[in-house]
C-alpha cells in the first residue's frame, strides 16, 4: 500500500511539470531565417473610423474639406473618433463636400490616392494632399495571458508576437502550441489554431493582426487539473502525504 501510495506522489510530480516542448517559442526558427516577409494591409472595413486630413497650397482653401481641427498628437483616440468619419455597412463615407465616397475594397493609401483625385480632377483643390489614419483599430486579448484586455495599436501592421507583448506574454500556464484566433473580414468569420511553439505561422496570414482580431489562449493541462475540485499539485500531494502518513501509523 505504501509503495502504491508512492508511485503515485512520484507520477503526480512527474505530471505536472512542463517539459521545453510546450514552453519554448519557435523551436525551428533556424529553418526560418532570412525568409522573404509577406505583409498585407487590411481593407478598409465598415465600423472603421477614419481621420483624413486635407491639404493643399493655399491651405485655406482646404478648409471646407476637413472635419475638426484635433491632431493626433494633441487630443484623447476617444475625441478623435468623434471627429472621425465612420464607414457604413454600405463601405462608404460621407465627405465634404464630394459626397458619398466608397471605401470598399480599399485601404487606407488607396482611398487617399482616390480622394486625391476625386479633389484634383473635379477642380476642387490645386495639387492637394489627404492623410488618412485608421483611429479604431484594436484587439483583444483574452485567456491565460498577464494583461488580459483591450489593446488599440495606430500602426498599419502589428505582428501576433508584438499583439501577445501588448498583453506582457503568456503566462506559464497558457498553452503555447494552440492559440486561437478569431477574425472577422468581408462578412466572414474565421477561427484559426496557432502553434507558437513552431515558426510555421510566419508564413501564414494571421502573422500580421488585422484590426478587431480576437486572441483567446486556452490553459494548458496543469492549468485545467489544479482548477478542479483537488486543486493544484501542491494540494494533492499534501493529501496523499496525510494519508501516507496514516496508513503508516495504521499499519504499525
Amino acid at each position: 500500500m505504501r509503495k502504491i501510495l508512492i508511485i503515485g506522489v512520484l507520477f503526480l510530480i512527474l505530471s505536472s511539470c512542463a517539459s521545453k516542448k510546450e514552453i519554448l517559442y519557435l523551436q525551428d526558427s533556424v529553418n526560418y531565417n532570412e525568409t522573404a516577409l509577406n505583409y498585407s494591409i487590411p481593407k478598409i472595413e465598415p465600423n472603421d473610423i477614419l481621420k483624413i486630413e486635407i491639404g493643399a497650397l493655399i491651405q485655406e482653401s482646404a478648409k471646407p474639406y476637413n472635419k475638426g481641427q484635433s491632431t493626433l498628437g494633441g487630443q484623447s483616440i476617444e475625441l478623435l473618433q468623434l471627429e472621425g468619419y465612420l464607414v457604413s455597412e454600405a463601405h462608404t463615407i460621407n465627405f465634404p463636400v464630394l459626397g458619398l465616397v466608397s471605401t470598399k475594397d480599399k485601404t487606407i493609401s488607396e482611398l487617399e490616392e482616390q480622394l486625391k483625385k476625386d479633389l484634383e480632377d473635379g477642380g476642387h483643390l490645386k495639387e492637394p494632399s489627404v492623410n488618412i489614419r485608421l483611429l479604431n483599430a484594436k484587439v483583444t486579448i483574452l485567456g491565460e495571458v498577464n494583461s488580459p484586455g483591450v489593446y488599440n495599436f495606430t500602426e498599419q501592421n502589428i505582428t501576433l508576437l508584438q499583439a501577445l507583448g501588448y498583453a506582457s506574454d503568456l503566462t506559464i500556464n497558457g498553452k503555447r502550441e494552440d492559440v486561437k484566433l478569431i477574425r472577422e473580414s468581408n462578412g466572414n468569420r474565421t477561427i484559426t489554431h496557432i502553434d507558437l511553439t513552431s515558426s510555421g505561422f510566419l508564413d501564414s496570414e494571421f502573422y500580421l493582426i488585422k484590426p478587431n482580431d480576437v486572441i483567446i489562449v486556452n490553459p494548458n493541462a496543469p492549468k485545467v487539473k489544479s482548477a478542479g475540485f483537488v486543486g493544484n499539485t501542491a494540494t494533492v500531494i499534501s493529501v496523499i502525504s496525510i494519508l501516507l502518513t496514516t496508513v503508516v501509523l495504521i499499519t504499525r
